[in-house]
């Protein structure tokens, strides 16, 4: 299932969003493409334990 990135961005900056809604506008630092869902959900889960700007900042060096 391929999820498009510039319509689900724009749900975010609509405010569509409720965990997202108050931290408007939304940029996209990064995007990763998985074979399967529940490798992106892995992925998710550890970039929220650990926080967004943490992770990027220690994986990716963005």
């Amino acid at each position: 299932m391929l999820c498009n990135i510039k319509k689900r961005l724009d749900r975010h900056h609509q405010g569509r969003v409720s965990s997202t809604k108050n931290g408007r506008p939304w940029e996209l630092v990064l995007q990763v493409e998985f074979k399967t869902r529940s490798e992106a959900m892995l992925l998710e889960k550890r970039i929220k334990k650990r926080g967004a700007k943490r992770y990027l900042d220690n994986y990716f060096g963005v």
